[in-house]
């Protein structure tokens, strides 16, 4: 896998100060895509064990919230390998931290229907991940005003309790508005 950046101090990608990992990949085309230069998978800088354990410092400060994926997509199967190891490294060792993780893939119809490579794989990730915002961007649904996605279309999901219930259950927290669902 290949990332295009880590931000250590980002407040866009999340609630709190989060660690986000850019990665590189994507094959969904979206016009508009703010990250469009992250579609190729030789874009960026190859992820090794060393970017790794910069990442888990980043982490290991008190007033950062949690790790958050994004991209390029990090659902791609050329990518979930290293997300997944990454994910649980955080869940064994920093059980407190909240991991976000943003595709441009639909919950139900494509990760869920184990369409995206190695569904062991996708599963463990599933298990690591809090919120899920999903979705494609779509530019004509583009929203600045809203909160954690860019588009209407997209889902911010509470996914531990979307996958006990069987049914999609979406992210709030006390700034949560009626538009941002």
């Amino acid at each position: 896998m290949r990332y295009a950046t880590i931000k250590k101090y980002d407040i866009a990608n999340g609630p709190g100060v989060r660690v986000s990992l850019f990665v590189s990949g994507c094959r969904h085309r979206c016009k508009g895509c703010f990250n469009a230069e992250l579609r190729s998978f030789d874009y960026g800088m190859p992820y090794t064990q060393e970017i790794e354990d910069e990442v888990m410092a980043a982490l290991q400060k008190p007033y950062i919230a949690g790790l958050t994926f994004l991209g390029g997509e990090p659902m791609e199967p050329e990518n979930q390998p290293f997300v997944l190891k990454l994910a649980e490294r955080v869940r064994r060792e920093m059980p407190e931290k909240t991991i976000w993780l943003y595709t441009g893939y639909d919950l139900e119809s494509d990760i869920l229907a184990a369409r995206l490579g190695d569904w062991e794989v996708t599963e463990r990730i599933l298990n690591c991940v809090d919120v899920l915002v999903d979705g494609e961007f779509v530019e004509a649904l583009k929203n600045p005003d809203l909160r954690f996605k860019g588009s209407s279309n997209q889902r911010v999901i509470n996914l531990p309790a979307t996958l006990e219930r069987d049914e999609i259950v979406l992210w709030r927290d006390e700034f949560t508005t009626e538009k941002d669902l």
